[in-house]
C-alpha cells in the first residue's frame, strides 16, 4: 500500500535520513518512534509528499509519487493522503463543518456531496452539536476530532499523523487512540503515526523505531 526505498535527506551538513526503507500494508496502524532529532517528522513529511528526499523513492497504491509533476502530485496528495498534526491547524474564522469541508472543495467535489460527507464524519466522531462552532468554541479533544474528520473527507488511502495526541490531556489521548482503531474497523483506514507516547505505540500493529536517521527496530 505504501512503500519507501532507501530514503536519504540532508539539510546542509546534517544527514537526517540515512537510507530508510519501510512497507505499510492497507489497514495497518503503524507507529514511528524515536527520540527528538531522530528523523521521524522528516520521514513523515516525505511519506506525505510535503518534502522531497535527496534520493530514494516512495510508492503509494503502486504509484511512484515523486515521479509525478507538481500539479499531479498536489492533486494526488489532496485525494489520497490525510494529515493530522499535533496542533490541529484549524482555520479560526471558519466553523467546524467548514474546516472539514475545505479539502473536499479543493478536490472539486460538489458542495452538497462534501457537506453531506462532512456531517456524516462529524456525526461518527460525536460532534453533531458542533457543526457551527468555531475552533475557539471547541475543547482540545473536539478540535483534534474535527482535524481527523478533515483528514478523512476525501476518503484518503492513508492518514499520516504527527504527534496527534501530544497536545491533549490523558483522557482525550485515550479517546483519540480508540478513535483511530474504530476508524480502521469502520473504513479499513491505514495510519502511520509519529509519536513519543510509548503506551500508544505499543497498541499499534507495528512499531518502527528510528535512531539517528536509520531504522533500528
Amino acid at each position: 500500500m505504501l512503500k519507501a526505498d532507501l530514503l536519504l535527506k540532508s539539510y546542509g551538513d546534517l544527514n537526517v535520513l540515512k537510507g530508510i526503507s519501510l512497507h505499510v500494508q492497507k489497514g495497518e496502524i503503524v507507529s514511528i518512534i524515536g527520540s527528538s532529532g531522530a528523523g521521524k517528522t522528516t520521514l513523515l513529511q516525505i511519506l506525505g509528499t510535503l518534502s522531497k528526499p535527496d534520493s530514494g523513492k516512495v510508492w503509494i497504491n503502486n504509484k511512484e509519487v515523486f515521479a509525478m509533476g507538481e500539479k499531479e502530485l498536489s492533486r494526488f496528495r489532496n485525494q489520497e493522503i490525510g494529515f493530522v498534526f499535533q496542533f490541529h491547524h484549524l482555520l479560526p474564522e471558519f466553523t467546524a463543518l467548514e474546516n472539514v469541508c475545505i479539502p473536499g472543495y479543493i478536490a472539486g467535489t460538489p458542495q452538497k456531496e462534501v457537506e453531506s460527507r462532512a456531517k456524516e464524519l462529524l456525526g461518527i466522531l460525536e460532534l453533531n452539536d458542533r457543526f457551527d462552532h468555531k475552533p475557539s468554541q471547541l475543547s482540545g479533544g473536539e478540535k483534534q476530532r474535527v482535524a481527523v474528520a478533515r483528514a478523512l473527507i476525501n476518503n484518503p488511502s492513508i492518514i499520516l499523523a504527527d504527534e496527534p495526541s501530544g497536545n491533549l490531556d490523558s483522557n482525550n489521548q485515550e479517546e483519540l487512540y480508540r478513535l483511530f482503531f474504530n476508524l480502521r474497523e469502520k473504513f479499513g483506514q491505514t495510519f502511520i503515526i509519529v509519536t513519543h507516547d510509548t503506551h500508544f505505540a505499543g497498541l499499534t500493529d507495528r512499531m518502527i523505531q528510528i535512531k539517528d536517521g536509520v531504522v533500528v527496530g
